[in-house]
């Protein structure tokens, strides 16, 4: 079964976010990691993965895409600190 992916990627400890979904959450970190498509993660080099949940349908994690971005920062900011303290990257995490 295929799944599906919402993240959260950042600059630093409380620094920029950024709110993504995609089927292919490895190669998709990689791609801001490395910079390949240009835009906005790269322009501010926010390529950490801090935070990410899986669904099993693209709708439902397209869904909470879209809610992740309607969120103030202070919640993303609590959901990521919950989620993960320390604010390690844990793209080496989901590569293993």
């Amino acid at each position: 079964m295929k799944e599906y992916y919402v993240y959260i990627l950042s600059s630093q400890k409380n620094g920029t976010l950024y709110v993504g979904s995609t089927g292919d959450l490895v190669r998709r970190v990689w791609e801001h990691k490395n910079k390949v498509i240009p835009g906005f993660t790269a322009e501010y080099n926010v390529n950490l993965l801090v935070y990410y949940e899986m669904h099993e349908l693209y709708v439902e994690a397209a869904r909470r895409e879209k809610r992740f971005k309607n969120w103030c920062r202070k919640w993303k900011l609590n959901l990521i600190e919950e989620f993960n303290p320390t604010w390690r990257d844990l793209y080496q995490e989901i590569c293993s």
